[in-house]
């Protein structure tokens, strides 16, 4: 295995991992936050950095049927939600590519200046 590079945001408001810290996205990627996860309430984002992903699985969730992928920290390859590679129906079409972050597996950084 080679050497981690971890991306670090710049911003006002910078969601992490809650275990390790690790930059996960800006305050400014969140598409939605009324999502549900596997643990309670869950942030869509259009982008995360500093992830990994597991096997593509079809999983039937709230919406219907979907593909996804499990989203892992890089850092500490804690579990923080999932990515969605396919949606099988029209009107779920807007969430591929996107992930869901569980608000229980993520914490906001102190301000981070723009530099």
């Amino acid at each position: 295995m080679g050497k981690m590079f971890k991306i670090y945001l710049c911003g006002p408001r910078i969601y992490s991992c809650s275990n390790c810290r690790t930059h996960l996205a800006k305050h400014d990627q969140i598409v939605s936050k009324a999502f549900q996860g596997r643990h309670g309430r869950a942030f869509l984002f259009s982008n995360v950095v500093n992830i990994s992903l597991g096997p593509k699985e079809d999983r039937i969730l709230i919406t219907g049927l979907h593909a996804v992928a499990d989203v892992y920290c890089n850092c500490c390859q804690t579990i923080l939600g999932w990515k969605y590679v396919e949606a099988f129906e029209e009107s779920q079409k807007y969430k591929e590519g996107k992930c869901i972050i569980e608000k229980a597996k993520m914490s906001h950084e102190p301000l981070a200046l723009e530099g």
